[in-house]
């Protein structure tokens, strides 16, 4: 299995979106707080729809934390910054795919924690400023998922 880690996610449904590809995958969520919105709140639930119960989903206080305390394999960043295309690694069980607020991205000071080669981008048009954060998630997710057979844990 592999971890989605949201670090400060601000939208509703875009985070009850991920908990529904989460549960269809197999693969947990991790919500970086301080999140943008209370997790119960109806968009998310709307987004989610009845999904919440067949996920996996934790909070942690700092990105810190979860690193310390959950990672078992490495961790990958997606960001606009990076040159190494998100289907360029070899996705192992345990790894994190890292995700930042759909209003900034990933602040420099994580990116900076990151290997360089852990940095990874979706190509888009050079004139599109991003892809929405559910639909990043979801790309880098199922190329993941395909990369290791599909399997189910």
């Amino acid at each position: 299995m592999l971890n989605i880690v949201l670090f400060e996610p601000e939208i509703p449904p875009n985070t009850g979106n991920i908990i529904r590809l989460c549960a269809n995958t197999g693969y947990a969520l991790h919500l970086i707080e301080p999140l943008g919105f209370e997790l119960s709140e109806k968009r998310v639930r709307r987004a989610g729809l009845d999904y919440r119960d067949l996920a996996n989903v934790q909070r942690w206080k700092s990105l810190d934390s979860y690193i310390q305390q959950a990672t078992t394999g490495l961790i990958y960043a997606y960001t606009t910054k990076a040159t190494r295309h998100y289907s360029d690694v070899a996705y192992q069980t345990g790894d994190s795919l890292l995700f930042g607020p759909e209003t900034r991205g990933l602040p420099d000071d994580v990116l900076a924690s990151i290997k360089p080669e852990q940095q990874l981008l979706i190509p888009m048009q050079s004139a599109s400023r991003s892809l929405n954060l559910s639909n990043v998630v979801a790309i880098a997710s199922y190329e993941a998922w395909r990369q290791n057979d599909f399997v189910i844990d």
